[in-house]
This record gives C-alpha cells, sequence and structure tokens, in this order.
C-alpha cells in the first residue's frame, strides 16, 4: 500500500477492533439504517467511526414555499455504485492504483465485502417497505457473470455464494502495497475466509427497476470485452505487480475534461492493459464463471425482455412515472452518450405520462454527458418532472434546476456507503415535495461495519473527496410550487 494509504488505515486500528467486533448502532438505526435515527461519525478525529446522532430533515424551498403535506404519492429507494466484484478475478488490475489519479479505484481495502454491504443495503431498504426500489447503475464492477449472480441474489433475495478469495490481500503475497487483512492495521484475522463465506440475502422486498452502468457493460467500466480480456478474466493468470517501465505520461491531462476527479480518458485504461498483459503475471486458480458478458446479456439479467437497450417507463404508483435512459457507451468509456434516438423517444413519454409526476433517472447525470444537455431542455420545459437521479460521481449532492431537482447518490463502494430513500408527497395548492434521507448498510454481524471503517480510512476514497456531500444534499424536504 502507499504510505498514505497505510497512515490512515493505520490512524485509529486499535479504537476500531472494538468497534467492529462489539460496537453497534441502537437496534432500531441499526435494523434500519436510517440516519434519520442515528449517523456515523469520527468523533475524535481518529480515523474510528462511532454511532452519532441522526439528522432530522430540513427544508429547501428553491423550487418553492414549504407547504403541509397532502398525502403519500410513492416511496422509492435509489440504491447505486455498488460495484459487486470479484476480488480475485484475474482480468482486475490492482496495481494501476499505485498511479494515483484518475486510477486510484483500482484496488480499495474492503473490495472483498462489496456483495454483503449491498445486502445490508437491500435489508436497510427492505424495513423502509418502499414501492419501487431504483437500481441506479453500476450494480457489478467488472461486467463479469458471477459477479452479476451475486449481486442480485444480494438485492432482490436469494443465495450469495462468492468464490474462495486468492488475490492480493493474502498475507502471503509479500507486496506491501495492498492492504493485508491478517498482516496490516487495521488487523482483521481470517477476514478474507469469512468474506469468501455463503450468505443467504432477503433482498430489498419490492420491485427493483435497474439503471445500465458503464461498470455493468464494460470492462472496469471502461473496455468493451476483447478476445484478450475475455481470456484473462476465465484464466489461470493474473496482474498484481505493475509492470517494469509502467507510468503516466507527463505532461498530460489522464482526465475527461482535465477534472482530477474525473474517469480516465478513453483509450487511457486500454493502452495501459496492453503494455500490462506483457508483464509479470502470478498463477491463480482458472474460473469459467467469471467470463464477461455482452451488453445484451447483462441488459436481460437486469430487466428480462428489455432488448439492446434499458430505455424504459414504468409507473410506480397511479400518479407517479419513472423513465429510465440508458446512457452507457457500448464502444467503451465510461462518460454518459445520449443516442441519437433518445430525444425523441423521451419527449414521447413525457406526452404519454398522462398527467402523472415524472422523476427521470440515468447512470452518468445528463450534465456531464455527451448530449445531455439536448434532454435537459426537454425536461426543461415540462412541468410534470419533479426530479432526475443520478449515480455515478459516487457523491451526494442535489442541486435545482428550472422546476426540478437533481438528485445524486453517494455510492456503496465508497465512503459513505450510503443509498437514499424518497418519498414523494402532495402539498397544499397542488405542489410537490420530496422527504430524501440516507441509507446506511445493515449486514448482520461485523462485516458491514468493517468495510464501512475501511472505506472511512482509504485515503483514495470517499471521505477525504467529501462525497457524502453536504448538510443540504442528504436529509431533506424539497419543496416545489405548483407550475
Amino acid at each position: 500500500m502507499s504510505l498514505t494509504r497505510r497512515e490512515a488505515l493505520v490512524l485509529g486500528a486499535g479504537a476500531l477492533l472494538t468497534t467492529a467486533c462489539g460496537g453497534s448502532r441502537s437496534a432500531s438505526a441499526g435494523d434500519t439504517g436510517s440516519t434519520l435515527a442515528s449517523t456515523w461519525f469520527d468523533p475524535g478525529g481518529t480515523g474510528t467511526l462511532a454511532p452519532g446522532p441522526g439528522e432530522g430533515l430540513i427544508a429547501r424551498t428553491e423550487l418553492g414555499p414549504a407547504r403541509a403535506s397532502d398525502g403519500v404519492i410513492a416511496t422509492l429507494a435509489h440504491v447505486t455504485d455498488a460495484h459487486v466484484l470479484d476480488a480475485s478475478s484475474p482480468a482486475r488490475v490492482p496495481f494501476l492504483d499505485r498511479l494515483g489519479p484518475p486510477f486510484e479505484s483500482t484496488f480499495r481495502p474492503h473490495e472483498t465485502l462489496t456483495a454483503q454491504v449491498l445486502a445490508g443495503a437491500a435489508r436497510a431498504i427492505r424495513t423502509l417497505r418502499p414501492d419501487a426500489v431504483i437500481q441506479g447503475g453500476d450494480l457489478i464492477d467488472n461486467d463479469q457473470r458471477n459477479e452479476l449472480a451475486w449481486a442480485v441474489a444480494a438485492l432482490r433475495g436469494g443465495m450469495v455464494r462468492p468464490d474462495h478469495y486468492f488475490g492480493v490481500e493474502l498475507a502471503s503475497d509479500p507486496d506491501p502495497f495492498y492492504y493485508r487483512p491478517d498482516l496490516d492495521a487495521p488487523q482483521h484475522p481470517g477476514l478474507l475466509s469469512r468474506a469468501a463465506r455463503s450468505f443467504f440475502s432477503m433482498g430489498a422486498g419490492a420491485p427493483v427497476y435497474p439503471v445500465l452502468g458503464d461498470h455493468d457493460i464494460l470492462v472496469a467500466g471502461e473496455l468493451a470485452p476483447t478476445a484478450e480480456t475475455r481470456a484473462l478474466a476465465v484464466g489461470g493468470e493474473a496482474l498484481w505487480e505493475l509492470p517494469p517501465g509502467l507510468s503516466l505520461p507527463p505532461g498530460t491531462s489522464l482526465t475527461a475534461g482535465g477534472s482530477p476527479d474525473g474517469p480516465p480518458l478513453p483509450g487511457l485504461v486500454q493502452g495501459f492493459l496492453a503494455r500490462a498483459l506483457a508483464g509479470p503475471k502470478v498463477h491463480v486458480p482458472a474460473n469459467p464463471s467469471r467470463r464477461e458478458m455482452d451488453a445484451a446479456e447483462a441488459i436481460g439479467i437486469l430487466r428480462a425482455g428489455a432488448g439492446s437497450s434499458l430505455d424504459y417507463a414504468v409507473d410506480v404508483e397511479r400518479d407517479l412515472r419513472l423513465i429510465v435512459l440508458d446512457l452507457a457507451r457500448r464502444a467503451g468509456g465510461s462518460g454518459g452518450l445520449v443516442r441519437p434516438d433518445q430525444p425523441g423517444w423521451l419527449a414521447s413519454q413525457l406526452r404519454e405520462s398522462g398527467g402523472r409526476w415524472v422523476i427521470l433517472v440515468s447512470h452518468q447525470p445528463l450534465a456531464s454527458s455527451e448530449g445531455g444537455e439536448s434532454l435537459l431542455t426537454l425536461l426543461d420545459s415540462d412541468p410534470s418532472v419533479i426530479a432526475v437521479l443520478s449515480g455515478h460521481t459516487h457523491r451526494n449532492l442535489i442541486e435545482p434546476r428550472a422546476h426540478y431537482w437533481l438528485i445524486s447518490t453517494a455510492s456503496l463502494i465508497d465512503y459513505p456507503q450510503q443509498a437514499r430513500a424518497l418519498r414523494v408527497l402532495r402539498t397544499a395548492g397542488g405542489g410537490v415535495a420530496i422527504q430524501t434521507w440516507m441509507l446506511d448498510h445493515a449486514f448482520p454481524g461485523d462485516l458491514g461495519t468493517i468495510s464501512r471503517q475501511l472505506a472511512y480510512l482509504d485515503a483514495q476514497g470517499g471521505r477525504p473527496k467529501g462525497m457524502a456531500g453536504g448538510r443540504p444534499d442528504r436529509n431533506v424536504t424539497l419543496y416545489r410550487a405548483a407550475v
């Protein structure tokens, strides 16, 4: 591990053992995950999380005055960017993490626990008793069939059977770059074998409406599968080490738009992978269940009968329509892409809403997607639209636009590892309001707690980047006047 990441993990390690093994929130908050009842915080600034008071709803009135509720239209949950991953997969490229931005997401110290975190989120959502669950994309990490099997079972209910772990976190791996829970602080002896045990998930207990993300159909969320990557995924040779001479190009922007937090430029990962394939490899057990999927196969598993695209609309309740947009690039690249047919299709769905309120969902935010402004212009002109949900950025963020709210939800893979509850309300005078609050995952036992703590300590993760968002991005009531 890099020095900064190791220092962050060591910070508060002694106190962490007490928290992870015995510390928990109150029984009511622990089961529901509701941050209205309880939150996690770092009371001493030592890097150790502890239960704290909840965050109540605060009013946001940029789009209309606060009004009394006149009844519930629907209750929803938005869970996104779970990145359920096969941490032993030979097709993963953890060594790129050494290079820093924009590759810091290729290894995480808690990456063996992604299925448990998703099941814990489903458990918390189940207590909400929502009318619908929106699965916001990047359900899996590396376009692998076994990852999708685990994720679907964790979210919808069923047995989750992770593979035996054989990867860079083993105590036998002499490379100190990676976190090895049997050796490195904070120590969790036996964690890798516990993470590989099968478990049963009750699921979210409501209809799940999927959104397609880049990681669901692309290798590392960037590359369309090739003969080389397919062979690597199911084969017995893994890439653990940084190939000699592999370094970032000097003096060039490495991310889309030049943002330090942005995704790698198209082709950058592909170029690195091609060079890495010629470098040193580690022998690992081969596994045919790791095969990489075509987009059509992944879409068919996520939503039966969907065809080649995951654009669809569904009326969740009598007065609420959900419109889902598929912005994933089939040829590669993590950024959103509006296809030529989508503006017309969206316009027809808005016309057919029949007086219902409309919530639109995409994985990538429309504002940062190629062609997204054309869709936002359509939404600006339709008063039935009340919210646009997205993921992809791993960040909680709520902003007003025209007569609707742009709502981004944090990921399950990076801290704060949260989902979002949304309750749509009629208000006096013909308006509408959305109560929204964050949900912590609630996996039974201590594995979920360990994952949250490791995510918090990850120096390249969501805590140092502020992905929990500000107070107005979390537990709020969003008012909108009649238009």
